[in-house]
């Protein structure tokens, strides 16, 4: 994302109208800060929950990771070019390991385990920024869609958003986003 190939591609994308999903890792997120800074005319959304990474050298260090990710999350929240997408929470990645169980998990398990950041998220964004998410069919290792979806209402009711804050996380935000 740093290169002037990607930017000026970024930026051709951005003069015709189109959108930029940026799908990467925690660890990677100052490389959109500074990208959304420098093409603030491109419409950058933000996918996954900007990717907390739960596996590898991150499995069992969650609240190391989560504060590492929280920063320039605030960041990207301050920038109105980047849209959020809140969602991905059933992705093995996370490190939920919701795939290694005999039964899957319950909505109220989903928001027991990502409520609180899914929230944190809206909250510093904002509803008109934010869009919850399917990441089916690779969620389907964690969760059913049923399940993920009654995850998001739960999250919505929790977090006490009005009515043209919610219609906004189910569908407002994406239709003004995308221009659908």
């Amino acid at each position: 994302m740093g290169t002037d190939a990607f930017r000026q591609g970024l930026a051709v994308l951005a003069g015709m109208g189109l959108t930029f999903d940026a799908w990467m890792y925690h660890p990677q997120l100052p490389e959109l800060v500074d990208l959304a800074r420098q093409l603030p005319d491109a419409t950058i959304i933000l996918d996954h929950l900007g990717g907390p990474v739960g596996i590898g050298p991150y499995a069992g260090r969650r609240e190391e990771v989560l504060a590492a990710w929280r920063p320039p999350m605030e960041r990207l929240a301050k920038l109105p070019n980047v849209h959020l997408k809140v969602g991905g929470i059933g992705m093995a990645l996370f490190g939920s390991e919701w795939h290694k169980r005999p039964t899957a998990p319950s909505s109220d398990e989903l928001v027991a385990a990502w409520g609180d950041e899914m929230r944190w998220c809206i909250d510093h964004f904002g509803p008109n920024r934010c869009m919850f998410e399917s990441n089916f069919p690779v969620d389907r290792r964690g969760c059913s869609y049923v399940v993920l979806w009654n995850a998001f209402k739960k999250t919505a009711t929790l977090g006490g958003y009005d009515a043209a804050e919610t219609a906004a996380l189910f569908h407002d935000t994406a239709a003004r986003a995308y221009s659908i």
